[in-house]
């Protein structure tokens, strides 16, 4: 049995290339995965070692916030890392020396205002230069470090990318106004930041300190330790030599370096997790793909398994037959896909780092054990697993009944537990998606679309009769003979076509559901950002941080504009003993009715002049706050007094939670704290000329970004965009394999009907006629799968938009007709495509020797 194994996976190799194929890419697209991961967290590990061989001890002060990301809401008072505190501990014994280091973030702009590098990573620490006049960690490429506070220091890559060279005059910002400082050298860094395309600015300590905390004061001091010295001894000193209480801790730099690389272990972790998850359904579709390909291998070979049952196999036999062959097959294509997702990985490197210019860490391919262990192990179980219920039904068929028939149908009772399955699946995910659209749980809406999908999966032989008729009376009426032979063919083995047709409907759902959520995402801000804002434009950092406060004065004095609001969130305790906090919205009661729709549900409209609260209706109820309600508050300055509630707003998304008077609880702010963004009014409305005076206000930050109407809604398109682009590329995969499985299912049905097409030649049906009818007949299933695929799509998008409805205001469920049709256009044109080279075999074969066949 184990050699009848092996000659018939020898003998039918080209019926089960496609199949093969289909494995391959779903385990290449596994071992690409993990290979890629893995060598991308290696090269971190790598790349953050290197940032701590020389740090014996670090100590942090987690209250010394940079001004730019302190949102009000922690305190700069109690003990500090002061400069006698970085002499104190540089003079103990085992210390070599000690570094104070202060950092925050810089825009650099280049020479046309431009920001240089994305505005999240745009770094700025402060120059520390040892004995020899240079800073260990920042190796110097051309000039010197900074000294004054008119000068600064960048990394070579953000200078080359500027076109700035040593003597310019660079223009650099935080959250205020921009300095004009003169670059005195370029630097080489490590920092993971910079390199994966950010960039960063080095300023004197003075200079820094200024900028991101306060004069005298440090962030952190890196302690390096002298030849042989001890680090545990040297830290136990260290934590002696600090000022007691506050927030100030004290670590080794080992310990540090070991968190660092649990932290980038756990980004690739999740990172590999989203792209296996991926891979597992371009697998999940390969399941279809292979067992379809044996039971029709199956159905071919029934008086070959008859004989081998006659002259006395037994039934586990036949079985082991089967699933060893697909055991060799599953090794193989496991083998193939192991090796291209190796080349994957290689490929995605090399392109990354080079024509993309991604500045990703690089380093050498890392392939491990387990890589290689579970590539294959998932290829074959997946194989074998696939080809067990045909293996099953191989089994099964009694000697004399399969020598009497090429292909036993399927009985009444299998088709009835098979319908029933089907029906309490589907009634189970319709039902949990309905509840989990009513209830807005997202994860009863996730458990719902898979019962449900797996519902109509089982469901689809059933339902394809009624779905492919609704084509007919059109392909026979264009087609004549061939389309009515397309027809019947397509809906002779339901199951067949079921399973050939569910793993297009798979990537067609996805694709869908995606594509109807991002439409729905996009409608829902485009609404909201029209009913809720009256602001011309918005002024905000492009890194989230925290305005200055002086650009509040700055940008009202602006030529054109009518009216300004500040937008500053204040943290506040509540309750009698303090314990409960809550985040007010500081707005300007006098011009904010200009800015924003306000609606008041319930109280005052002009309590906010009155100095008091208005509250989202949202926060009214998860909170239970009332008109006339009062809160007594603790302020982040320590002063403590009672708000009173005036109004319950109706939903806005400009104007959520509690919003005060900034007159009010403004003052209460901690010094130095910033602003979320100001709302801008302009006396003419918004046009090119005010939008250039905000810029020119602000002094032309390069990270302050001006944004109008338009600029907000073609933001959230361009970010839902790229997020679909991201999903359909990975699912592009599973609708590669569904393609395969189209054309493995019409190659091997087209041999399985040698002799019927032989007959339909020899009465009259010319070559062109063979190969329309099997074009069509692709094109039906792919039609068929591709409708399913669609509605299933849209109904699970539709649950899923009720689960998230309480993330964007007024949401609806929009389905882009331009999108659907494309979709389906897409799957039709997938099955012809998949037919080409099966209505060619088709319409090439030889008549007489056709018919002749058995």
């Amino acid at each position: 049995m184990y050699r009848t194994a092996l000659r018939n996976v020898l003998a039918h190799k080209g019926r089960l290339l496609m199949t093969a194929l289909a494995v391959m890419l779903g385990t290449a697209f596994v071992a690409g995965t993990m290979v890629y991961t893995d060598t991308f967290g290696n090269a971190l590990r790598s790349q953050n070692s290197k940032s701590y061989t020389d740090i014996a001890v670090t100590v942090s002060d987690r209250n010394a916030v940079s001004r730019g990301y302190d949102h009000g809401g922690r305190t700069a008072a109690g003990p500090a890392l002061t400069e006698e505190t970085r002499k104190t501990v540089a003079a103990l014994p085992g210390a070599a020396e000690a570094r104070g280091v202060v950092s925050g973030f810089a825009g650099i702009a280049d020479k046309k205002g431009a920001l240089i590098g994305d505005g999240f990573s745009t770094t700025g620490t402060n120059y520390v230069p040892g004995s020899d006049g240079t800073d260990a960690r920042y190796p110097l490429v051309e000039g010197r470090g900074p000294r004054a506070s008119g000068e600064v220091a960048l990394d070579a890559k953000t200078a080359e990318k500027g076109g700035f060279r040593v003597g310019d005059t660079v223009r650099v910002a935080v959250n205020g106004p921009v300095m004009e400082l003169k670059l005195t050298g370029t630097l080489h860094t490590n920092d993971p930041r910079v390199i994966s395309g950010g960039s960063l600015a080095a300023f004197d300590t003075a200079t820094a300190q200024q900028l991101y905390l306060s004069p005298g004061r440090f962030a952190e001091l890196d302690v390096k330790g002298k030849p042989g010295a001890d680090d545990t001894a040297l830290l136990a000193a260290v934590r002696q030599a600090l000022p007691q209480g506050g927030d100030i801790e004290a670590r080794t730099g080992r310990e540090l370096a070991a968190e660092q690389d649990r932290m980038i272990a756990e980004g690739t972790k999740v990172m590999s997790t989203v792209l296996l998850g991926f891979a597992a359904i371009a697998l999940f579709v390969g399941i279809f793909i292979i067992a379809n390909t044996f039971t029709m291998l199956v159905a071919q070979r029934t008086k070959e398994l008859a004989l081998l049952r006659a002259v006395g196999a037994s039934r586990k036999q036949i079985t082991r037959s089967v699933l060893i062959e697909a055991l060799l097959l599953g090794l193989t294509a496991s083998v193939a896909g192991l090796l291209a997702g190796i080349g994957i990985a290689a490929g995605l490197q090399s392109l990354l780092n080079g024509p993309m210019d991604a500045n990703l860490p690089d380093g050498p391919l890392v392939i491990s054990p387990s890589t290689i262990i579970a590539s294959l192990l998932v290829g074959v179980l997946v194989t074998v697993l696939a080809a067990w219920l045909p293996a099953r039904k191989a089994s099964r068929i009694a000697p004399v009944a399969a020598m009497s028939s090429t292909e036993q149908p399927a009985t009444q009772k299998s088709l009835l537990v098979r319908n029933t399955i089907g029906l309490l699946f589907g009634l189970a995910g319709a039902g949990a998606l309905a509840a989990g659209a009513g209830g807005k749980e997202a994860k009863l809406v996730g458990l719902g679309a898979g019962a449900l999908m797996i519902g109509v999966f089982v469901l689809t032989p059933l339902l394809s009769r009624p779905l492919i008729a609704v084509f007919a009376p059109l392909l026979r009426r264009l087609y004549g003979t061939p389309g009515k032979l397309a027809q019947e063919n397509a809906i002779r083995n339901p199951r067949r076509t079921a399973a050939t047709a569910s793993a297009l409907t798979i990537g067609v759902t996805l694709i869908t559901a995606l594509t109807v959520v991002g439409a729905s995402v996009n409608k829902a801000v485009d609404e909201a950002t029209t009913s809720d804002l009256k602001a011309d434009y918005t002024v905000a950092m492009q890194n989230f941080s925290m305005l200055s406060p002086e650009v509040a004065g700055q940008l009202a004095k602006a030529p054109g504009v009518s009216a300004t609001s500040v937008m500053r969130s204040v943290p506040v305790a509540t309750g009698p003993d303090g314990s409960d906090h809550e985040w007010l919205t500081a707005v300007d009661a006098a011009a904010i009715d200009q800015l924003a729709t306000i609606k008041v549900k319930d109280g005052s409209a002009d309590a906010l002049r009155q100095g008091r609260l208005m509250v989202s209706s949202g926060t009214a109820e998860r909170n239970g706050y009332q008109v006339g309600d009062t809160l007594a508050v603790t302020y982040p300055d320590d002063t403590k007094g009672s708000l009173t509630i005036g109004a319950v707003l109706e939903a806005n998304t400009a104007l959520a939670g509690i919003v005060a008077p900034d007159a009010v609880v403004g003052p209460h702010a901690l010094p130095g704290s910033g602003l979320q963004k100001v709302l801008v009014k302009g006396a003419n409305g918004a046009d090119e000329k005010l939008k250039q005076a905000l810029r020119d206000a602000t002094g032309g930050n390069p990270l302050i970004a001006v944004k109008g109407e338009k600029d907000i809604k073609a933001e959230t398109r361009r970010m839902v965009t790229d997020v679909l682009n991201v999903m359909y590329g990975l699912l592009g995969m599973s609708v590669v394999v569904a393609v395969l499985g189209v054309v493995n299912t019409m190659a091997m049905s087209v041999f399985e009907r040698r002799r019927e097409i032989g007959m339909l030649r020899a009465i009259g049906l010319d070559r062109v006629g063979i190969r329309r009818m099997v074009r069509l007949e692709s094109l039906l299933i792919a039609l068929f799968g591709g409708v399913v695929g669609v509605g299933l799509g849209v109904l699970v998008a539709w649950a899923g938009n009720h689960a998230i409805a309480d993330s964007f205001k007024n949401m609806t469920t929009v389905v882009p007709p331009l999108q659907i049709v494309g979709f389906l256009v897409a799957a039709a044109v997938i099955g012809l495509l998949a037919a080409l080279w099966p209505a060619h075999r088709a319409a090439r074969m030889d008549i007489l020797g056709a018919i002749k066949s058995e």
